[in-house]
């Protein structure tokens, strides 16, 4: 690893921006945001990492980054956002690290995990299961309900209207958002000119390959799921572990929502620094 911090790193043609933090020395663990956050959701997370000894990389990724922003719809498949994790690591210089996401942070992190394992000495998910576990939720019980809002952003243009018009707030406050975290919404997102990246994923999702859901994953996992959380039910968390073929813990927080980045950094830290092993 790198002595000098890492401010930026490449994948093709795209420039990604990385906030790296906590000991030069420490053991690297990677925090991947969901939507609709930036790298700068773990800030609160992280400062409890950094104090235990680890060094934490948080990029903003495809579609958030100014340098990472491509026009096609096509440009945000999980395979792209796989790849952009993996030129990451590559640029921490680390032959494995710890991985970290939530929500499609999550979705990017349980990705890397089935397809690059070496790359990875263990892996923390926040908030979304397993893809094979997330499809058989929808099938089995309210999961499909639950996420409506994933056909509405199919839509061109009217999601990105409305997100940024405020007439959404009301509805991300109730899905546990508090002021404060819609008013960095429309600031560290809608202002910054990432609201149409960052849709791009949900617009991308029928181009997943549908071989990835059943792929178990081998790497020391540790799923969090949060019981008050709206958009992803009880299930999927339930059902996560048919998916594993290593060690493998399921924690859930009571009386906390989808975002427990915000809501509870010092308990998901805890979750994070007892699967690193610390």
């Amino acid at each position: 690893m790198s002595e000098s911090r890492l401010t930026q790193f490449q994948n093709g043609p795209h420039t990604f921006d990385v906030i790296d933090s906590g000991p030069l020395d420490g053991t690297p663990v990677v925090l991947l945001h969901g939507f609709p956050q930036r790298a700068s959701a773990w800030n609160a997370v992280a400062q409890h990492l950094h104090e235990r000894g680890l060094r934490t990389y948080a990029p903003d990724q495809r579609g958030y980054s100014p340098g990472a922003r491509p026009a096609s719809r096509f440009a945000y498949s999980l395979a792209a956002l796989t790849s952009d994790a993996v030129a990451l690591i590559d640029a921490i210089g680390a032959p494995r690290v710890h991985l970290v996401g939530h929500d499609w942070g999550a979705a990017v992190a349980w990705s890397v995990a089935a397809n690059h394992p070496e790359r990875l000495a263990t892996l923390t998910a926040v908030s979304v299961p397993h893809p094979g576990a997330f499809v058989r939720s929808m099938l089995t019980s309210g999961q499909a309900l639950k996420s409506y809002y994933m056909a509405l952003f199919q839509l061109p243009y009217l999601p990105e209207r409305f997100l940024a018009s405020g007439r959404a707030d009301k509805l991300l406050r109730g899905a546990g958002m508090t002021r404060e975290m819609v008013e960095q919404f429309h600031t560290e997102i809608v202002d910054y000119g990432a609201l149409r990246g960052g849709l791009g994923y949900y617009r991308s999702v029928v181009r997943t390959s549908p071989g990835q859901a059943g792929t178990k994953i081998t790497v020391p996992t540790t799923y969090v799921w949060s019981d008050g959380d709206v958009a992803l039910g009880r299930k999927g968390a339930e059902i996560n572990e048919r998916w594993m073929a290593g060690p493998y813990e399921l924690e859930i927080v009571e009386g906390a929502s989808h975002w427990l980045l915000d809501e509870r950094p010092a308990e998901l830290a805890e979750s994070i620094i007892k699967r690193v092993g610390i």
